[in-house]
């Protein structure tokens, strides 16, 4: 009869670190195919336009909206892996606890406007509902025949689709900065070896 020892990292691996992995994978790829996106598109606009003396009229504006997405969608993971400008003066120098107080008096003003971000953004991008994406329509008229009739809606959706994402993403991490403060157990000093 034999037994197998799972890895200690498989034993202690959560949902939540799967699903963040999960996430994180996800996010990177969309990062990459958007600016394969970007580059391949610009490539083919400036062939076009210095050797065949025919420039693509709708290739900045599509690599504008695939930008503006990008940013938008990855903004959680730039603060998840701390690449947001932050000053830190005095984090070093103070204990846990106060750290954490400072970081929610910080935290939660940015969570209430990104909030409003949320409730507002999609607002004001439904009001643009009626109105066409005239790149996307030139491609499609190109392609097909017909104009896809894309609402600007879904370029304008990205800010409260990104704020929303942040803000997740700030109550996660003021949560997870919690629960670790008030879990942790306190030291115990080390015993004078000179007494």
């Amino acid at each position: 009869m034999s037994v197998e020892v799972m890895p200690a990292e498989e034993v202690t691996r959560s949902p939540e670190r799967g699903f963040m992995r999960w996430y994180g994978n996800v996010m990177r790829f969309l990062a990459g195919t958007s600016m394969l996106a970007i580059v391949v598109i610009m490539i083919v606009q400036v062939i076009a336009r210095y050797v065949f003396n025919a420039s693509l009229i709708w290739a900045e504006e599509l690599c504008r909206y695939i930008l503006v997405w990008q940013a938008f969608l990855l903004i959680g993971i730039a603060y998840h892996q701390g690449e947001l400008i932050v000053l830190d003066v005095l984090s070093t120098r103070l204990s846990p606890a106060a750290r954490f107080l400072i970081r929610l008096i910080v935290t939660l003003p940015v969570c209430y406007f990104l909030l409003l971000m949320v409730q507002h953004g999609i607002v004001f991008a439904g009001r643009f509902k009626a109105q066409t994406i005239p790149a996307i329509d030139f491609i499609w008229m190109s392609l097909v025949g017909v104009p896809a009739q894309v609402p600007v809606f879904w370029v304008y959706v990205s800010v409260p689709v990104g704020c929303a994402i942040l803000l997740v993403h700030l109550t996660a991490g003021l949560v997870g900065e919690a629960f670790t403060l008030f879990t942790a157990k306190p030291s115990r000093p080390s015993p004078n070896p000179s007494v």
